[in-house]
């Protein structure tokens, strides 16, 4: 069973900063694309941002450019998303997700169980 376990969600006053952790096995995510994901209660999950194994290349979705920044470490057991400028709409639940294939579209296999960020106004 995939394993991915997130951190860093908290709440946060509206322009403050988070940032978002992913951990998972090296061995059983080698060579895929890691990428966050993001769902509000009722709505559909939307992409937010990937990066691909190496991490020389990243993408993200049109509302995350410029705010948020999607990284990943040398051991490439973690992958992070640093959210800055929060705004109450950003108040969702964010998931870590395994891909495979292509950066901008590939398939998920894998979920973490998400963690939480509130942002006030």
């Amino acid at each position: 069973q995939a394993q991915l376990v997130e951190s860093g969600g908290g709440s946060v006053q509206a322009g403050g900063s988070l940032r978002l952790s992913c951990a998972f096995s090296a061995r059983t995510f080698s060579s895929y694309v890691m990428g966050w994901f993001r769902q509000a209660p009722g709505k559909e999950r939307k992409f937010v941002a990937a990066i691909t194994w190496g991490g020389s290349e990243t993408y993200y979705g049109d509302f995350a450019k410029g705010r948020f920044l999607i990284s990943r470490d040398g051991a490439r057991t973690t992958i992070f998303l640093q959210t800055n400028t929060l705004r109450p709409e950003d108040t969702v639940v964010y998931c870590c997700a395994a891909r495979t294939g292509a950066l901008r579209n590939g398939s998920v296999v894998g979920w973490g169980q998400g963690t939480q960020v509130t942002v006030s106004s």
